[in-house]
C-alpha cells in the first residue's frame, strides 16, 4: 500500500480508508469540519496540494480535521462520492459534504472556501506578567505598575513580578519603596534579574545627587580628560536608560584610567551587564570589548 507524501503525525491530520471513513470522517464531522483530500501516488498536482492543505489544517490547531484518501486503494469511498478527477477535496460538516473543489487551488481560494465553515482558534492572550514586561519595555511604567499590582494582589510571592514592580517604582522615583520591594524577594530563581534591578536602583540613587547631564557635558567639552565628569555623565545616562552611550563612556574611561576611584568604571560596566542580562546584544558587544582591553 502506497503512503501519502508528507504524512503528518498531528492528531487532526490522518489517513482515512473504506473501513474507517464512517467513523473518521462522517462521525467526526458532527464535531469538527473534516476536509477530505482524495489523492493518488501518480498524481503530481495531488502531491503539490497536500502540504498546502496540511499547512492550512495546522493553522486551525484542531478546529479543522484533514483526512487523506488514497484513491488507488480505497475504491469504495471513491465510487460512493463519484470522484472523477484528482485532486478532489471535499469539506464534510454534520455528516454531509458541504463544499469542495477539483484540481489545484491557490491557498487564498482554499481559505475562502473554509472561512464560512471553520472557526479560527482564538489568539492566545498574554499573561499579566508578559503584558507588564511589554509595557515596561515601552517605558510605560505607570501602566506596567498597575498591571503588576493586580497580579501581586492575587499572588504576592511571584518573584519575577516583584522584581519588575520594584523597577517600576524606581523608574518613577520612589526609590525607598523600590528598595523595600526588592529586599522582599527571597527566591534564588531570578538572581540575575534581581541583581539587575538593584543595579538600576543604585544608578538612580547616584544620579539624584549628581550634576545634570548638560553641565557634565559642558565640563567635558572644556576638558575631555575630566574623569569625574565622564563617570558622572555615564551614571546620569544609565539612570535614563541610555545604555549604549553609558557603556561607551565607561569603556573609554576604563581604557584611559582603569584605576579611577578604585576601579569604578569596571565595576559599573559589570553592573550594567547584570542589569541588561547576558542575552542583550549590547552586553555581548561590550563584554568582548572589555575583555580585549583587559587581556
Amino acid at each position: 500500500m502506497s503512503q501519502a507524501p508528507d504524512t503528518n503525525a498531528l492528531p487532526y491530520i490522518f489517513d482515512a480508508t473504506d473501513a474507517n471513513f464512517q467513523q473518521l470522517v462522517i462521525e467526526n464531522s458532527f464535531h469538527k469540519p473534516v476536509l477530505v483530500d482524495f489523492w493518488a501516488e501518480w498524481c503530481a498536482p495531488c502531491k503539490a496540494l497536500m502540504p498546502l492543505l496540511a499547512k492550512i489544517a495546522e493553522g486551525y490547531q484542531g478546529e479543522l480535521l484533514l483526512a487523506k484518501i488514497n484513491c488507488d486503494v480505497e475504491q469504495q469511498v471513491v465510487a460512493q462520492f463519484g470522484i472523477r478527477s484528482l485532486p478532489t477535496v471535499v469539506l464534510f460538516k454534520d455528516g454531509q459534504p458541504v463544499d469542495g473543489f477539483a484540481g489545484a487551488q491557490p491557498e487564498s481560494a482554499i481559505r475562502a472556501l473554509l472561512e464560512p465553515h471553520v472557526q479560527m482558534p482564538a489568539a492566545p492572550t498574554a499573561s499579566p506578567l508578559e503584558e507588564a514586561k511589554a509595557l515596561f519595555a515601552e517605558s510605560r511604567f505607570a501602566e506596567a505598575e498597575a498591571t503588576l499590582k493586580l497580579l501581586l494582589g492575587e499572588d504576592n510571592s511571584n518573584a519575577e513580578a516583584l522584581i519588575l514592580y520594584g523597577r517600576c517604582l524606581a523608574e518613577r522615583g520612589d526609590l525607598s519603596e523600590a528598595e523595600a520591594v526588592l529586599g522582599a524577594v527571597k527566591s534564588d530563581e531570578h538572581k540575575a534579574a534581581l541583581a539587575g534591578a538593584k543595579a538600576q536602583l543604585t544608578f538612580l540613587r547616584q544620579a539624584a545627587s549628581l550634576p545634570e547631564a548638560a553641565e557634565l557635558k559642558s565640563r567635558l567639552a572644556q576638558n575631555p580628560e575630566d574623569d569625574e565628569a565622564a563617570y558622572q555623565l555615564c551614571i546620569q545616562q544609565l539612570a535614563r536608560q541610555q545604555y549604549e552611550a553609558a557603556l561607551d563612556g565607561l569603556l573609554k574611561l576604563f581604557q584611559r584610567n582603569r584605576g579611577y576611584e578604585s576601579g569604578l568604571p569596571h565595576k559599573a560596566l559589570l553592573q550594567v551587564f547584570e542589569l541588561l542580562g547576558n542575552e542583550h546584544p549590547l552586553v555581548t558587544a561590550y563584554r568582548r570589548k572589555l575583555f580585549a582591553l583587559m587581556y
